[in-house]
């Protein structure tokens, strides 16, 4: 999701912006003559302090602009590209991060924090090979930097271990975690102790009576037994494995239908949203949009109640993958630190088996598509291309299946390459041109903070919802809710809310020691 929220959920700590930095960079033989004038412009200067102000204040946006002003004055200085990334990696801007970072190398070869910079913005992308290669130029020069040895140390363990893993997947046969543990469901012992939910005697399946009990039971800060829980993965599993990669929903005329966007472990305002809108059921079927987890400390309690409403409600509770369903998402932003702090190591490995398995899209009544994310890099994708995505993978780099799940829309015509460093932009004439030639009235999207929880863009074509409200407890945005009413007029109905209370638990609290990586 993107957002304008330090890393961590803290105001910008550590390094600062100061007043040295307005010092000249050290020319190299290589960057003499892009370098042009050896000094800026005094009104550039002065935007280059105030941004610098600015970012020391948390204020990361407005000093984006002010960098950007300096830039505009005197385009020749590493200083303001390097000082400009590092506040674009505080808005997790990866891709524009990226960008810059690489522009102040070009100017000035022997500025050694745009290769901390750079070497951040590709840890963030998970490309950890990059990010080795610019962490070993600062720590061949700096040796004596304990932070450049330490993250240099770090990232080499990191590519060794990913090595390892990719030779060993090639001499053992991969057994199925969800497979393995159903063999032994049986012979979890349930301790006299748990007072907490259970599934029914016949089959362990969920019922109504199992999830409102689930909801109680986590309002009070308890963990599902971890039989059931394994057994709730188990069997999401096998229903998943069934879906399509686009699942069509038919809404029958006059059934109200309602879409969620982000939710982002913020298990208390999930409740607010049943409160508000009613609890699932046949008769009142819901869409979550993806990014389930991730960030708010209560993602597991999310989960399991979203998991096991798919299992109560199959062909009316319907769920979506977000960005944020992913190996490396989950081990930096908290889902796999709280997984293992509430349950056990061996769960990842089945919510990563679950979480390859879910749809990447919705089309309901054959006129409105809902992804993730967005749109895609090229004009000739078609509804049944996406039906074609072999989508029981991690989330790839590159191509169709990752651009439904990381793209964003833009104001601008045609495409850009992506803020996030993932997937594009694309613009109004985009997304016209999309649903004209796949049938389409709108399409609806989620994966962006949005003031009021939504937002309506490209002349009503393209649609966010966003339901995290005071996202990470830091972002004072609304969150929101799409209700649909089946028929011929399936225009979106918005209802935006407030954050409720929550137990004293900082959101990113099981977060990855990674994150000291890119932050």
């Amino acid at each position: 999701t993107s957002t304008t929220i330090a890393l961590n959920n803290q105001q910008a700590s550590g390094e600062k912006m100061t007043s040295t930095e307005s010092e000249a960079p050290v020319a190299s033989p290589t960057s003499t003559a892009l370098m042009g004038p050896t000094s800026p412009p005094p009104e550039a200067d002065q935007f280059k302090t105030e941004a610098n102000s600015a970012f020391n204040l948390g204020h990361y946006d407005q000093a984006i602009d002010l960098y950007s002003k300096a830039i505009d004055l005197y385009d020749k200085s590493a200083i303001y590209y390097a000082n400009r990334s590092f506040a674009y990696l505080r808005t997790e801007c990866f891709g524009y991060a990226l960008s810059d970072a690489s522009r102040a190398i070009a100017l000035d070869q022997s500025y050694i924090k745009a290769y901390y910079r750079r070497a951040s913005a590709n840890m963030a992308l998970g490309k950890f090979k990059l990010a080795l290669t610019d962490f070993e130029q600062v720590h061949r020069r700096r040796p004596g930097d304990s932070d450049a040895k330490a993250k240099y140390t770090e990232c080499k363990k990191i590519v060794q271990q990913k090595a390892f893993e990719k030779a060993i997947a090639y001499e053992e046969k991969r057994v199925s975690p969800c497979d393995e543990i159903s063999q032994s469901l049986q012979s979890m012992t349930i301790e006299d102790s748990y007072d907490g939910p259970k599934l029914s005697e016949e089959g362990n399946k969920v019922t109504r009576e199992f999830v409102t009990q689930l909801l109680d039971y986590y309002k009070k800060s308890k963990v599902l037994h971890r039989r059931y829980a394994y057994q709730i993965l188990v069997d999401m599993k096998a229903l998943l494995s069934a879906e399509a990669t686009l699942v069509d929903v038919a809404v029958p005329e006059g059934t109200k239908f309602t879409i969620c966007g982000d939710v982002h472990g913020q298990f208390f305002d999930l409740l607010n949203i049943f409160e508000l809108n009613g609890l699932p059921s046949e008769t009142n079927p819901y869409l979550f949009n993806g990014d389930f987890v991730d960030r708010g400390s209560f993602s597991v309690e999310c989960i399991f109640t979203l998991f096991s409403l798919k299992l109560l409600y199959p062909k009316s509770f319907f769920l979506a993958r977000g960005n944020h369903e992913s190996e490396y998402m989950n081990k930096i932003y908290g889902f796999e630190g709280e997984v293992k702090a509430k349950y056990a190591d061996k769960m990842v490995q089945l919510f990563r088996e679950v979480f390859n398995l879910l749809p990447l899209a919705h089309l309901i009544d054959g006129r409105i598509l809902v992804m993730h994310g967005g749109l895609f890099s090229s004009d000739d994708v078609t509804l049944e291309d996406i039906r074609k995505i072999d989508r029981n993978m991690d989330i790839p780099d590159s191509g169709p299946m990752s651009e439904l799940l990381w793209s964003d829309p833009q104001d601008l015509p045609g495409r850009a390459p992506s803020k996030r460093g993932v997937a594009v932009q694309f613009g109004p004439d985009v997304t016209e041109r999309f649903c004209k030639n796949n049938g389409l009235d709108y399409i609806v999207r989620s994966h962006e903070v949005k003031e009021k929880g939504y937002e309506v863009a490209h002349s009503g074509r393209c649609i966010t919802v966003f339901s995290a409200p005071n996202y990470c407890d830091t972002m004072g945005n609304k969150g929101a809710y799409i209700t649909l009413t089946g028929g011929k007029d399936l225009s979106p109905k918005f209802t935006s809310f407030d954050c409720v209370p929550h137990p004293t638990v900082r959101p990113m609290a099981y977060s990855s020691s990674l994150m000291q990586l890119f932050s």
